[in-house]
C-alpha cells in the first residue's frame, strides 16, 4: 500500500510527463499540470532533482 507521500510524488512525475507531452497540444494546461506537479513536490519537501528517486515503490 502506498504512503499518502508516495501517492503524492507518482502524481507529481504523472502531471510533469503530461505537461512535457501536451506542451505544444495546449501550452496552458501543460502549463498547469507543471505547477501542480511543483506544488505537490514542494508540500513534501522534494527537489527536482530528488523527485525521480522520491517515490521509492517496489
Amino acid at each position: 500500500m502506498l504512503t499518502d507521500r508516495h501517492e503524492d510524488l507518482l502524481v507529481a512525475v504523472a502531471l510533469t510527463e503530461f505537461s512535457v507531452h501536451y506542451e505544444q497540444a495546449n501550452p496552458e494546461l501543460a502549463e498547469q499540470a507543471w505547477y501542480l506537479a511543483a506544488d505537490r513536490l514542494v508540500s513534501h519537501d522534494v527537489g527536482p532533482a530528488e523527485a525521480v528517486d522520491a517515490p521509492e515503490i517496489r
